[in-house]
């Protein structure tokens, strides 16, 4: 929270306070005296002014130091109600220094009646209030204004994100590469192509919709994970094997889109693919993880990479709220644990005989 220090918001709550505070409480501190005897009327508004503005300097300074002790703008009743008590026994106790000097110098028309004091201090309390309100709700309209900049900011920054991530997950190579697979089928198996346009087309279409939920089912991924494998299964023939061991009822359980597929593509870019070096990537439950993992056969040259893949599943975890997924490397065998989020842990059963698509 800001510090109230003479900011130009105080002086001109200053300039419109001031003169109707110092005008109705002279009036009821000496009564109809005031308005009718000038020399009342130039000493009374002098003193009043003097020990107003220096109430308000006072009081500026104890509004300072709420604000930097109080200054979460979560607990803003708490700090209204502190300020108000702080600032209500400054304002009352020159109140009663100003009753007091009217006295002492025997202000001509005064006359020192209890009554009338009580009504100063309870007038003075109202305008106390009034000025209180009146700033936090400045200090309020500013930290939503703030807080509306950073949102916009945070909003741009996500879009910017997704952008990129989508500029990723449609990678040209992945295309053109998948558009050549499908012209040469047309010439050989046209019934074939047929087929393979229409996994494409899937994989596509799941690739756009990516970001319009930050979960989905496994069962979702898998079905999206069968086309995408299909569109590799043409290129690599037996150079590649997707292996699945998923327990019954793990399917209902969710991660984040576009993470196998991620993952997989991560799989065939940094290894060799020959048939006599098949690269076999298994998909299996673990408890409440799920385990991508891959026989290692790094390429003799290392294939450029921005870590984008694995970062993306990352940050999405961690946006997520979830625990971290859990890398593994010892040599053989690369493994990426995936936790499922958002269902009950399965059931004890026996794993699921290994499945070759």
């Amino acid at each position: 929270m800001r510090s109230l220090n003479y900011s130009r918001y105080d002086w001109v709550l200053q300039l419109l306070i001031l003169p109707v505070y110092i005008g109705l409480l002279n009036w009821i501190l000496i009564g109809e005296t005031y308005w009718q005897n000038r020399s009342t009327l130039l000493m009374a508004t002098g003193i009043t002014f003097v020990t107003s503005f220096a109430n308000w300097l006072v009081n500026n300074q104890v509004a300072a130091f709420v604000n930097r002790k109080f200054g979460d703008p979560n607990i803003f009743l708490l700090r209204s109600m502190i300020r108000f008590v702080c600032t209500s026994s400054v304002s009352t106790s020159f109140a009663c220094l100003l009753f007091g000097l009217y006295t002492i110098l025997e202000l001509p028309g005064f006359v020192a009646d209890g009554a009338r004091l009580a009504f100063g201090i309870l007038y003075t309390l109202g305008i106390v209030a009034v000025v209180i309100i009146t700033y936090e709700g400045m200090d309020t309209y500013r930290y939503w204004m703030q807080s509306r900049r950073e949102v916009d900011t945070l909003s741009k920054a996500q879009l910017q994100a997704q952008f990129d991530a989508l500029r990723q997950q449609v990678n040209p190579h992945f295309l053109f590469n998948s558009l050549n697979s499908l012209i040469s089928l047309i010439d050989e198996n046209p019934r074939q192509a047929g087929i393979y346009a229409e996994e494409l087309s899937s994989v596509y279409r799941y690739l756009l919709r990516s970001n319009e939920a930050p979960l989905v089912p496994l069962s979702t991924e898998l079905d999206f994970v069968t086309s995408y494998y299909h569109l590799l299964k043409t290129r690599h023939g037996d150079a590649i094997q997707l292996v699945t061991r998923i327990l019954p009822g793990m399917e209902e359980r969710q991660l984040p889109p576009l993470t196998l597929q991620l993952l997989i593509e991560n799989a065939v870019k940094h290894n060799v693919v020959l048939p006599e070096q098949p690269l076999t990537i298994l998909l299996a439950t673990d408890g409440p993880q799920l385990v991508v993992s891959n026989n290692l056969q790094r390429k003799p040259s290392r294939t450029l990479s921005n870590g984008v893949g694995l970062s993306n599943i990352l940050t999405k975890y961690q946006m997520l709220g979830q625990p971290a997924p859990v890398i593994e490397d010892n040599g053989r065998e690369f493994r990426v644990r995936l936790p499922l989020v958002d269902s009950t842990k399965a059931p004890d059963s026996p794993n699921v005989p290994a499945k070759t698509r």
